[in-house]
């Protein structure tokens, strides 16, 4: 598992996921860019009035390298700044995100796997102690806790698959929820009658 794990990261932080762009100039920065459907980075050489600045396309275009000036003009006053600020953060780069509020959704679908990780964790130990398998209800309560967070934080990624992926589950996890209230008033209705 923490070997699974960690080619996981080493795919999202590796510096060769932008292998398919154009050659970066020596002590370039960059930035993700997604215009429509293109993709690409925004290249930056130096710093402040001396900067350059160049957008790379996945499909092999280069465009001509621009100063802070055009930079400024084409997307509004402090662009690099605002841009580049924090591009180098390693945090924003691992966890895909753009700002520090991001942490809070990334926080919520964390918490939505944690919760899928423990609904196994006890269904396990409680079948371990029983000696034969048993879903527990605790395991449906994780279950939909953890599919309502984890479709929450994909419909904030706006991940399409992540979300269908949760809507069955959810609806399962809640009918389940359900049909174990309904069993347990039977058999109370049972025992007082």
């Amino acid at each position: 598992m923490a070997v699974l794990f960690g080619l996981g990261l080493w795919i999202v932080v590796s510096p060769a996921r932008h292998g398919d762009l154009p050659a970066l100039r020596e002590g370039a920065r960059t930035v993700d860019v997604r215009i429509g459907n293109a993709r690409g980075v925004l290249e930056a050489v130096g710093s402040g009035e001396q900067a350059t600045y160049r957008i790379l396309w996945r499909d092999g275009e280069v465009g001509e390298a621009f100063d802070a000036r055009s930079l400024d003009h084409d997307f509004g006053r402090g662009a690099a700044d605002r841009i580049l600020d924090d591009a180098d953060n390693p945090l924003f780069r691992i966890l895909s995100i753009t700002s520090w509020s991001g942490i809070v959704w990334v926080l919520v679908g964390f918490l939505g796997q944690a919760l899928f990780f423990a609904r196994m964790a006890v269904q396990w130990i409680v079948s371990e102690r029983e000696k034969r398998s048993v879903v527990p209800r605790i395991f449906w309560v994780f279950s939909l806790a953890g599919a309502l967070m984890l479709f929450a934080y994909f419909a904030w990624r706006r991940d399409i698959i992540g979300i269908l992926g949760q809507t069955t589950g959810i609806v399962i996890y809640a009918r389940n929820l359900r049909l174990i209230t309904k069993e347990a008033r039977r058999q109370s209705a049972k025992t007082t009658a």
